[in-house]
């Protein structure tokens, strides 16, 4: 009664083109601006996902007044899942009194606890401790015919960090950088690794001694059907690799000198065909300076279209320029050029098509970078930004699996999955040895969200109960197979629905 009349007196009216209103401030009310958080840390528990993560960690505290282990990867955990780029973001959720509790924790703790919390410790120990519950989130699935997809980013640095060196920078020329260097399964999105490396390494032969190290520690059958990367990977030193293992690969090559003369003597041939998407595909074999033995390639062609033909055409008119190196003209029409490399047997349209889905890295590398915080996180030392960004694609694999159970058949970008699956206020009651959670979303799919929310819930509930007769690692393979049984061509174990497939709007 006494709080209530304190807050009363503390109310005050601001005036609002709806009439006068009495705003009241409550600071130690029990609420939360992510309610929906519930159904995902059910879905971590369950899986045992978070305790062990938890359980694992090598981060070791010596003072009595130190915090726990939980409430370091906790705040960690809750301030990338609300988009965090900063440290200094932390602050923003420091006032939250449930999800706390939720996930076993005192509270968030602040920025400074957080950043500093991987300085001291083996890097070795936090790579191991990482590398095996990233491997759990996707081990399962490399029995099934899968294409490991390479690539790398530069992330821009503004201070004097560790191996902040300049080097390949597209958006920040001349800026000290970093690089990530990146594994993934193609078509559902997964991260398999990331090492940061300094902003020079930005060719593959740098990436290479981690890639295969992390390959060559799996058994030949949980080995990728193809390996795919673009120009930085097209290398001799890339392909012999691939060729002793006697693992088929797909590259696409720099248009040098010599390729390009090699696709000016076949602008005659008539039995171009076609590869899909206006492309048209010619199979031969080249041998370039370097390489230790001739190798098929398969040469790409598309008209350009006339308005940018046109365009080209007035821009030369006014000032000549050299054609760019993908870039041909015949018979007085521009086409562009793309060269593969493959030792695929395949025909010339599946080739083109399979090197197309590429495109699907570069996407991953967006919604890494702009909606996961791969840009931010910064830290003056190399380990902790090593561990950062392999903290940051746990927890994107995490919430891939978790929203991939409620929107099933697609990965939806967390641009669109958050505001749908994670905001929503909630407050927090205690009745007797009761405690509810009560959400109130403002999404305009509210209704679809909860009746999604809660099949996930009871689906998580019945696996739960199945523990009496399999293990968790039998449980946790089932599981993946029911989400990806789109992506494995599986029937599902028994009928499953969620509103929000019906929902267009939730795909990307």
């Amino acid at each position: 009664m006494d709080r209530e009349l304190t807050a009363e007196r503390s109310s005050t009216a601001v005036d609002t083109p709806g009439g006068k209103v009495f705003v009241r401030w409550d600071p130690d009310a029990a609420v939360t601006a992510f309610g929906p958080i519930a159904y995902f840390i059910e879905f971590l528990k369950t899986n045992e996902l978070w305790q062990r993560w938890v359980a694992d960690c090598p981060l070791v505290y010596r003072s009595p007044n130190a915090p726990p282990k939980q409430d370091i990867l906790g705040t960690l955990l809750l301030s990338v899942l609300a988009g965090h780029k900063r440290y200094a973001h932390v602050t923003t959720i420091r006032s939250d009194s449930v999800t706390p509790g939720l996930l076993g924790m005192q509270r968030v703790r602040s920025e400074d606890a957080v950043r500093r919390a991987f300085q001291q410790g083996a890097p070795e120990d936090y790579a191991r401790w990482l590398a095996r519950h990233l491997g759990n989130t996707y081990e399962e699935l490399l029995n099934e015919p899968w294409i490991l997809d390479m690539d790398g980013t530069v992330k821009p640095l503004y201070g004097h960090q560790e191996q902040a060196v300049v080097g390949y920078n597209p958006t920040k020329c001349g800026r000290p950088s970093q690089v990530y260097q990146t594994y993934f399964i193609a078509a559902i999105r997964m991260v398999l690794d990331v090492e940061v490396q300094a902003g020079n390494q930005m060719a593959s032969q740098y990436a290479q001694p981690g890639l295969w190290s992390w390959l060559d520690k799996r058994p030949r059958e949980r080995w990728p059907a193809l390996v795919r990367g673009d120009i930085a990977w097209g290398t001799e030193r890339m392909m012999l690799e691939c060729e002793k293992r006697k693992l088929p690969y797909l590259f696409k090559l720099r248009q040098t000198t010599k390729v390009r003369s090699h696709i000016a003597q076949l602008f005659g041939r008539c039995d171009w065909t076609s590869a899909g998407q206006g492309w048209h595909a010619l199979s031969s074999e080249l041998q370039l300076t370097g390489w230790s033995r001739p190798r098929r390639v398969v040469i790409l062609r598309r008209r350009m279209r006339e308005a940018l033909a046109l365009a080209r055409a007035e821009q030369d008119s006014v000032q000549p320029r050299l054609l760019a190196a993908a870039e041909l003209v015949q018979d007085g029409a521009l086409y562009e050029y793309a060269v593969l490399v493959t030792p695929l047997e395949d025909d010339l349209l599946a080739i083109a098509q399979l090197y197309r889905d590429r495109a699907e890295a570069e996407n991953v590398f967006d919604e890494l970078k702009n909606q996961w915080g791969w840009t931010g996180f910064t830290t003056h030392d190399h380990q902790r930004c090593q561990i950062m960004a392999r903290i940051t694609a746990l927890i994107y694999n995490w919430w891939s699996l978790f929203t991939r159970l409620a929107i099933p058949n697609r990965h939806t970008e967390a641009t669109t999955s958050r505001p749908l699956l994670l905001h929503g206020i909630a407050r927090q009651t205690r009745h007797g040895n009761q405690t509810t959670v009560t959400i109130t979303s403002n999404h305009a799919k509210a209704p679809a969200v909860r009746q999604a929310l809660e099949a996930v819930s009871t689906l998580l509930q019945r696996l739960a109960q199945t523990a009496e007769r399999l293990s968790l690692q039998q449980r946790w393979r089932q599981l993946l197979r029911f989400i990806f049984r789109d992506w494995l061509k599986t029937q599902a174990p028994e009928p499953y629905f969620s509103p929000l497939t019906m929902l267009p709007n939730c795909r990307n």
